[in-house]
């Protein structure tokens, strides 16, 4: 199949999504961003990390995990953006669309959370073991997943910024609720801050979440497809 490039609408009950699909030439996995507070399939931090996963191979979905009706609300008064519940629902509905389409049936699915939607991600993961296969964390929040880190099965990365201290300390607490028989790592980035705006820390995350998602994603393939992606 040639490369997959596409703005996808996502059925969900009464509403419909919008996300950006792109599945590489070859691509035998696909990374689902969940983006966190007031964020959205256009973040351009998201866009760079999944720019740089597309070029190693992996599928990506950038997707609203709000309407455009609850994103201009969530604007004025941030209710839907901390609302785990709700966005947890979602991104659950759309792993499991993911894993029954024709187009991306086989692929094995990772999610990339950033702040709220890490939360999102790893109830995700908790509730859907046979689905989603890794985790990657930026500046995340899985201390708002507290109740479900300790089902979580999938390898997790947190990755968090060495100048965010408040939020390094929630990666920490949030670690020691995921099962010691999970792989779990907290990777700290000297210097960077809580979006990782500064010169060459984003390029980190990147590299980072690439090596994590292919190494872990390629091990849930069968034998006979690893090294394909």
């Amino acid at each position: 199949m040639e490369e997959f490039k596409q703005e996808i609408e996502i059925p969900i009950e009464n509403l419909s999504l919008l996300g950006n699909m792109v599945i590489p030439q070859g691509a035998q996995a696909i990374v689902v961003f969940a983006h966190g507070s007031g964020s959205s399939r256009f973040s351009p931090r998201n866009r760079f990390v999944a720019g740089v996963l597309q070029d190693a191979g992996l599928a990506t979905l950038l997707f609203d995990l709000l309407t455009e009706d609850e994103e201009r609300i969530d604007m004025i008064t941030a209710e839907f953006r901390f609302d785990i519940d709700l966005l947890t629902n979602r991104l659950i509905a759309v792993t499991d669309r993911i894993n029954q389409s024709d187009v991306t049936r086989g692929l094995k699915l990772g999610c990339f959370g950033a702040s709220t939607g890490a939360a999102a991600a790893l109830i995700a993961a908790a509730e859907r073991p046979e689905i989603v296969h890794a985790v990657v964390s930026r500046g995340g929040r899985p201390d708002l997943a507290v109740q479900a880190l300790s089902r979580v099965k999938a390898p997790t990365l947190l990755i968090v910024g060495g100048n965010d201290e408040p939020v390094i300390e929630l990666n920490k607490q949030a670690m020691m609720h995921i099962p010691e028989t999970t792989e779990k790592e907290l990777k700290i980035i000297p210097g960077a801050t809580h979006l990782f705006e500064e010169p060459g820390k984003l390029e980190e995350v990147a590299s980072l979440a690439r090596d994590w998602f292919i190494r872990h994603l390629e091990a849930a393939m069968p034998k006979e497809e690893r090294g394909a992606a």
